[in-house]
């Protein structure tokens, strides 16, 4: 059992296949600074045992062996996998031996003799047992974070507050223009840009009564349907968002799954012109494949929420490198869009931030736990500096806002109820105003209802400038 005290910080993961990661260096550290941090024997995603690294150097554990309570079963640490200090990374362990209701979890150095930590238990995980906190405390039942900091305590731990700004909430569409699971939501200005999960992209435009509907123009009145690069494939589109170069530079959509293969998990980023063009359809530029990276979740559980932050800010904010332990230099990753994307798994409620380069491949910079169930929008709003984490009905339309802490890495700073004038809806987008917006001290706010509840998909309210 552990001993040493925690340095928290955030996950860690050798991306592999599409997304390719540069692995730091690994120093000399007792094995005695690896522990068993979090094990899933049940639920949405596979058998899962995550390993925390709580030293203060790299090791590379390579060769590693995890075991159950029976001693021929064997899973073995891929090579080239190093954990930074405070670094996690899970394991998906369920083909090479299953976890039981009474079971156990054993780490192992590579000569598979040497026991270096185990943990056991009498029940299954509801959804997880996870050490709080990270790495050297007792092990609990908690929300399901694998690759990601604990949440510790029900909820984070902490109630929600009034929502920041009205109780009152309008329809903000037509009747029925949608249908259901309609999801992300971006503004930019007068443009409303809207992820549906039937493959499809939406460019709406106001419709002068405080309320969107379709751009008629440019083949955008019913929407546009989405392919793969090379034209194939129907993409599961559950978010959107743009660069700092905003439609210019390019939409960049939050897939799954493939619809023509729903059984299968393909956690990609997707970049669309959007700025010109008359026809129904859009071809992706380019996709930034992301699964071999990440815990494997349900292919309906994976990517729902995606939010850009400039480099500049996340500099200037100290935001700490996972895969360097270093604070973040964009110059190390070469040509990219020039800031960070964040990635919300609806299976896990962990966030994860990846430098998308230019080449097509991928670095995973950042990792961190929501605090929730399951994280369905992320919103980075630049007039206020935080970040915007958003719960559906899972969790009763919590809405939890971030910034980057002392340590460099996303920390909580509020958790609000939804407003009390809105039902408890499947709120699965979200979009902020931006500053320009702001009158008598407020500014507007979009909702996205994936339910399509009365015939109305969108909703409108205010927050707080």
């Amino acid at each position: 059992m552990p001993h040493a005290p925690l340095r928290l910080a955030v996950a860690c993961a050798t991306l592999a296949a599409a997304a390719t990661l540069a692995a730091p260096v690994a120093h000399a550290a007792p094995a005695d600074d690896i522990r068993i941090n979090e094990v899933v024997t049940t639920g949405s995603v596979d058998d899962s045992v995550e390993l925390f690294n709580k030293g203060a150097a790299p090791v590379d554990i390579s060769g590693w062996i995890l075991k159950d309570d029976n001693k021929s079963s064997k899973f073995t640490v891929p090579a080239g996998t190093t954990l930074a200090p405070g670094a996690a990374r899970a394991f998906d362990v369920h083909a090479a031996f299953g976890l039981g209701s009474s079971d156990k979890a054993r780490l192992y150095l590579p000569d598979g003799g040497t026991l270096v930590d185990e943990y056991g238990w009498s029940a299954h995980s509801a959804p997880s047992w996870s050490r709080c906190p990270d790495g050297t405390g007792a092990f609990a039942k908690a929300p399901l974070t694998l690759g990601a900091l604990n949440s510790c305590g029900s909820g984070g731990g902490t109630s929600p507050v009034a929502w920041p700004g009205g109780s009152a909430v309008a329809t903000a569409d037509g009747s029925n223009v949608f249908g259901e699971d309609l999801s992300g939501l971006y503004q930019e200005g007068a443009v409303l840009w809207g992820a549906q999960n039937s493959g499809k992209l939406w460019r709406l435009v106001r419709d002068g009564s405080g309320g969107w509907r379709p751009d008629t123009a440019n083949g955008w009145s019913s929407g546009k349907s989405l392919r793969y690069p090379g034209g194939a494939g129907s993409p599961d589109s559950e978010a959107v968002t743009l660069t700092g170069a905003g439609a210019a530079g390019g939409a960049y959509v939050a897939t799954e799954r493939n619809g023509d293969a729903s059984g299968t998990s393909r956690l990609s980023v997707l970049r669309y012109d959007v700025a010109g063009g008359t026809g129904g359809s859009l071809t992706a530029a380019k996709e930034w494949n992301l699964t071999a990276s990440l815990p494997a979740v349900g292919s309906n559980l994976g990517f729902e929420a995606i939010t850009w932050i400039p480099d500049a800010t996340l500099v200037g904010a100290g935001l700490k490198d996972e895969t360097t332990g270093a604070a973040y230099d964009p110059s190390r990753y070469g040509p990219h869009t020039g800031g960070v994307f964040l990635l919300g798994v609806e299976g896990t409620g962990a966030v994860h931030g990846y430098v998308l380069q230019d080449s097509g491949t991928a670095t995973r910079v950042t990792t961190f736990a929501s605090g929730m169930p399951g994280v369905m929008e992320l919103q980075w709003e630049p007039q206020a500096a935080r970040l915007w984490l958003v719960c559906d009905d899972t969790c009763g339309g919590e809405h939890r806002t971030m910034k980057i802490g002392s340590t460099g890495t996303f920390a909580p700073t509020a958790v609000h109820a939804r407003p009390s004038g809105m039902p408890d809806l499947n709120n699965e987008g979200f979009a902020v105003a931006g500053a320009e917006e702001c009158v008598g001290g407020t500014k507007p706010v979009y909702w996205a209802d994936d339910s399509n509840t009365g015939g109305h998909a969108l909703r409108r309210g205010t927050l707080s400038c």
